[in-house]
């Protein structure tokens, strides 16, 4: 990212030694190294963030290309992203089917009491 060399680093730490003073400067370090540290993880999380919406945006077209094939004689390309699809989707809905299987039996017990 930054072409910053061993001199560089040397001539930066003495600035920084003679302006801040030996007490202020692990501090400014310590600072400094956080605020790199949050830039870093939140540059990670839009990369990830954006790598799984170009995902979700190319499954959807297949599943385009799909309908638009009828669901018959799909390429293995289309078919594997059709089964992904189906199988996301009913995860996505497993949480909510075990929450109202609990809650009914939950209430089939109440009602027994």
């Amino acid at each position: 990212m930054f072409d910053i060399g061993f001199w560089e680093l040397i001539l930066i730490s003495v600035v920084g030694l003679v302006v801040l003073g030996p007490e202020r400067l692990p501090v400014a370090i310590r600072s400094v190294s956080r605020w790199v540290g949050a830039a870093r993880n939140m540059a990670n999380s839009v990369k990830d963030e954006l790598s799984q919406e170009l995902k979700i945006q190319e499954l959807q077209e297949n599943l385009k290309k799909a309908e638009q094939m009828g669901m018959q004689d799909l390429s293995p390309e289309l078919r594997d992203s059709v089964d992904e699809l189906k199988k996301a989707a009913s995860d996505v809905q497993r949480p909510y089917a075990d929450k109202k299987s609990e809650q009914s039996s939950a209430t089939t017990s109440q009602k027994q009491e």
